[in-house]
């Protein structure tokens, strides 16, 4: 069951009720109804009812009349009811709360007719807004500092070993909202051959040399297959970084990406802003938002996948 509540009607009111019932509309007499709940119904109550109070999720007393448990009750139902389907599937994906504002966003990104600079403008929006909601996952200690007037707060420390991979060349794309919010951070280089969209084929990693040590937020805008994602966790996973440290952060995901991913890495968490409806026979995200690394970068569909032309090159930007 998602949710177990124990309504916790007091005693008295639950013997007036019965006694209420049974002669209203079954035309018993009192002496009967006491006799029957004293030798049967008070005995299964304290046998099988009761017992059940420990298993609860949410106790609630004095049951219909307690208006605000039942708000809250409901608030919650009707968040889970928000939710997409695929977050009810698997706990481990996080899709960051829907505002007039994020669709906005989305329409402006995901039209073909919206210029590189506009197009740019926003897709930067939505990152920073996937990012941040990404590090709000990470493991977080408890810190006091003093104010300017003297006074003790109670905060939290960030965590300190992390860093970003992005999966050339659109994960690239993420990266500079990565760096606005983290300071300093380090980001690696993944760059995944997607020869018929297969991803299988691994060309090129540069990776921080303590990076089993860190928490990772691996970037790629767009969650299609999940077969270059799987590729670049694989990688990950063989550098050594635990399968729990690692989070997928993306724009927009496919749901056939989402089972692939979450069926083969259970404990990672996905980040996403969008899940969109399904892939077409093309391997595209429908809606989707077309080609993201064209769009973003301001090349025609014959460009080049890499903006680096030599692992040298990178290395050199990496450091």
């Amino acid at each position: 069951m998602n949710m177990k509540i124990f309504v916790d009607t007091d005693a008295d009111v639950r013997l007036a009720r019965r006694i209420r019932r049974d002669t209203v509309e079954r035309g018993r007499d009192i002496n009967n109804v006491l006799e029957q709940y004293a030798k049967f119904v008070k005995p299964a109550f304290d046998d099988f009812v009761l017992p059940t109070k420990k298993c609860a999720d949410v106790i609630i007393p004095r049951g219909g009349d307690n208006h605000v448990a039942i708000d809250l009750i409901v608030q919650h139902i009707r968040t889970k009811l928000g939710q997409h389907d695929l977050c009810k599937i698997y706990s481990n994906v996080y899709v960051i709360q829907s505002t007039f504002q994020i669709r906005g966003m989305h329409t402006l990104i995901r039209d073909r007719e919206t210029m590189k600079h506009d197009f740019v403008f926003y897709a930067d929006r939505l990152i920073r807004l996937v990012v941040e909601h990404g590090l709000g996952h990470l493991p977080f200690t408890e810190k006091q500092v003093i104010t300017p007037t003297g006074s003790v707060y109670t905060g939290v420390d960030f965590c300190k070993q992390l860093c970003g991979v992005s999966i050339i060349r659109s994960g690239e794309s993420m990266e500079n909202a990565l760096r606005a919010c983290c300071k300093g951070i380090k980001i690696g280089k993944i760059l995944i051959h997607r020869d018929g969209d297969n991803g299988k084929q691994l060309i090129y990693e540069k990776l921080p040399r303590d990076i089993a040590e860190r928490h990772v937020l691996l970037l790629d805008p767009v969650l299609a297959t999940g077969n270059s994602a799987v590729q670049a966790i694989e990688l990950l996973l063989q550098k050594g970084v635990p399968e729990a440290r690692i989070i997928f952060l993306n724009l927009i995901s496919a749901p056939e990406g989402i089972h692939v991913v979450c069926r083969r890495f259970p404990r990672l968490k996905i980040v996403t802003s969008e899940i969109d409806a399904a892939l077409n026979e093309e391997y595209r995200v429908i809606p989707g938002m077309g080609e993201f690394g064209d769009r973003y970068f301001g090349t025609d569909d014959d460009g080049p996948d890499v903006i680096y032309d030599t692992p040298l090159k990178m290395s050199r930007h990496l450091n």
